[in-house]
């Protein structure tokens, strides 16, 4: 009997020291498992025990951002899919939906969040801001109204940015493969 004891203490003390797994992690994990990703974009985790903050690469393959390389950190809370991930651009771009801080106007990151979406449409969404920059909804203002105003000036904007040149004043890293 002090044996079956024994054992029934050292299960319990067992489990104390396992991690627990969040409900959260649930839901990245079952997320990643059916991410369906394009060769133009790429994970990466730092730490693959933590699956709640990588890096995603996009590679566009096509319109003005074609042969840009552009990172963007993931950092997705416990509260998620109830809230939508943190999305930040680690460099420093010219496009309308990006601010100079990294940080991404895309409507399903906000107010159209919701938990049926997942880590694929966040990707997706991403990727269509490079082949349609959308000026109507901007955090990088200028670069909104260069895109309204002139479409072949942005293009070229785009294109200087892209190799780290400066735009209005403001210097910008290279992403140019």
């Amino acid at each position: 009997m002090l044996k079956i004891w024994t054992m029934k203490k050292d299960a319990a003390e067992a489990e104390k020291k396992r991690p627990k797994v969040s409900a959260a992690q649930i839901r990245v994990q079952k997320d990643l498992t059916e991410l369906s990703l394009p060769s133009t974009m790429q994970t990466q985790f730092p730490n693959p025990e933590d699956l709640l903050n990588f890096f995603l690469t996009i590679e566009p393959d096509e319109g003005m951002y074609r042969g840009g390389l552009f990172k963007f950190s993931f950092a997705i809370s416990n509260d998620y899919p109830h809230q939508p991930p943190k999305v930040r651009c680690t460099q420093k771009i010219y496009h309308p939906n990006i601010d100079l801080d990294g940080n991404v106007c895309l409507n399903i990151l906000r107010e159209d969040w919701k938990p049926v979406l997942n880590l694929n449409a966040v990707m997706v969404g991403l990727q269509y801001l490079f082949l349609e920059p959308n000026a109507d909804d901007p955090l990088n203002k200028e670069a909104a109204e260069d895109l309204r105003r002139d479409r072949e000036g942005f293009r070229r904007n785009v294109r200087s940015s892209m190799v780290g040149s400066s735009v209005r004043g403001q210097v910008f890293d290279r992403v140019a493969r």
